[in-house]
């Protein structure tokens, strides 16, 4: 007896993304945990994944990738264009004391905050709300930086008016020499930013969800207002806004570079992540699954070794 078996006539019946087969998605996960790591033949041949002992670990870890991308491209000379997430967080922390330490400038970054909470008209919180998502980068990266942040003409925030011209400008950037690195967590409903799976109902055609560069006052999934609820709300779901802005596949897939995180873990057993990982790393890449797209590039998948399980009952 398990949601397969009991899902006709339920409250849930209905309720997952409609392009999800569901005994499919059941059928990613591995006995054994230390299988997930066994590459695939859709991930990119750049494509890594990285086991962390610990949150302190994974923190750590990606910190150090970001800060050494940042690094790498100014010794190189180059332009370095960051889309970043809120959600993981803690990594910053640690990209800031490295590019303290080798008092890296960060003059030549170009920040892209990939998404922001919104009302259905795409309006976003004041940048002065500490749930806003501009509130808590500037908190946790361009302040702390100091003197070696980049300039402010140089943050882009997921806002109404700035979020359309996202993808002109890194095009611009581009053209001129300049890296793309996204760095993303994985959502719930292994959403990329805030794209939702249920976005891939309104496209024909597998290329024309590709082209979508974002989208204002996007509706939310309802496992996605109850993650956040849990992870950034402290589990008051009446403050999690329904509707987001976010940048689409049009900036999320083709980058020189991703470094991702999943750090999805409450301790004591429980966890909300465990599926979302392995669906992303061994489910075929499919736009009703946004976050399987993201092994087909270059890049590094930073997750909390617990994840990956085994994934079986255990009460708390």
């Amino acid at each position: 007896m398990d949601l397969l078996s009991t899902l006709p006539g339920s409250l849930m019946e209905g309720f997952f993304p409609a392009g999800w087969d569901l005994a499919k998605i059941d059928k990613c996960v591995d006995d054994n945990p230390a299988n997930i790591t066994v590459r695939q033949k859709t991930w990119h041949r750049l494509f890594e994944p990285i086991p962390c002992a610990t949150v302190a670990d994974f923190d750590m870890m990606l910190g150090h990738e970001i800060a050494m991308t940042i690094k790498k491209a100014r010794d190189a000379n180059e332009e370095a264009l960051l889309i970043l997430p809120v959600g993981p967080m803690g990594m910053y922390r640690w990209a800031v004391y490295f590019l303290t330490e080798w008092n890296v400038s960060c003059s030549h970054v170009y920040g892209f905050n990939m998404d922001e909470w919104s009302d259905a008209a795409g309006n976003t919180l004041p940048p002065e709300n500490p749930g806003s998502f501009q509130f808590s980068m500037e908190k946790a990266f361009y302040g702390p930086l100091g003197k070696l942040t980049p300039p402010k003409s140089q943050r882009y925030f997921a806002t109404k008016k700035m979020l359309p011209t996202y993808a002109a400008r890194i095009k611009e950037l581009r053209a001129n020499g300049a890296k793309l690195t996204v760095i993303f967590g994985i959502g719930r409903v292994c959403h990329i930013a805030f794209w939702e799976p249920h976005f891939a109902a309104e496209f024909a055609a597998e290329n024309e969800w590709k082209k979508q560069t974002h989208r204002l006052g996007g509706k939310l999934h309802p496992l996605t207002v109850e993650q956040n609820a849990l992870t950034s709300f402290k589990s008051r779901i009446t403050q999690v806004p329904a509707f987001a802005n976010t940048i689409g596949p049009g900036l999320f897939l083709g980058a020189d570079k991703v470094i991702g995180g999943a750090d999805g873990s409450f301790g004591r057993g429980m966890m909300w992540q465990g599926l979302s990982l392995w669906m992303t790393l061994r489910h075929a890449p499919t736009s009703w699954i946004p976050s399987t797209y993201m092994p087909t590039q270059p890049g590094r998948l930073f997750f909390l070794k617990e994840l990956a399980g085994p994934l079986v009952p255990d009460c708390n």
